[in-house]
């Protein structure tokens, strides 16, 4: 097992505020009026450090109900990719497909097709690594030609709270 894949995502353990700027409608490709919220998250490492759990709840968000969401990310030493999965409280019993990509540096692509809204997308979650991460989700309707950026996502770490690489 490489160790550079294996702890790719290690700056992310600990408990963040998350600041959220997201088209309202991300399932409408015309949607273009942008919201923004605030959100708290805690990550831990599970399996040995090989996955981690992130829990993020949102209070207050502008676009719906308060949620709970959840991503497990999963690093598979063979192919040297991870695996990422979420769900949340707006859409109960439901695991989006997961997302897989790998690192390079400290920017982390992952990619999968899914249907939203409808519509056939290709996903694509961007992570760029460091004291203060950045989580980037685009849509592709046109199979990857052109992307529309759909979520920012910008954390910061709690006070009194250590972690991180």
């Amino acid at each position: 097992m490489t160790d550079h894949g294996a702890h790719a995502f290690d700056f992310i353990h600990g408990s963040w505020r998350v600041h959220n700027t997201k088209l309202r409608d991300n399932t409408d490709p015309r949607c273009e009026e942008w919201v923004e919220f605030d959100a708290s998250s805690e990550v831990f490492p599970v399996l040995r450090g090989v996955g981690h759990v992130d829990r993020m709840d949102v209070p207050d968000p502008p676009d719906g109900d308060p949620f709970e969401g959840f991503t497990l990310r999963l690093f598979d030493p063979v192919a040297a990719t991870w695996s990422i999965w979420w769900s949340s409280s707006r859409r109960p019993g439901h695991l989006d497909p997961p997302m897989v990509g790998s690192f390079v540096g400290d920017q982390g692509v992952f990619l999968a097709d899914d249907v939203v809204g409808g519509h056939a997308v290709t996903v694509r979650f961007e992570w760029l690594a460091g004291a203060s991460p950045r989580w980037q989700q685009s849509f592709s309707y046109d199979g990857g030609q052109s992307w529309k950026v759909n979520w920012v996502m910008d954390f910061s770490r709690r006070p009194g709270v250590a972690g991180g690489r």
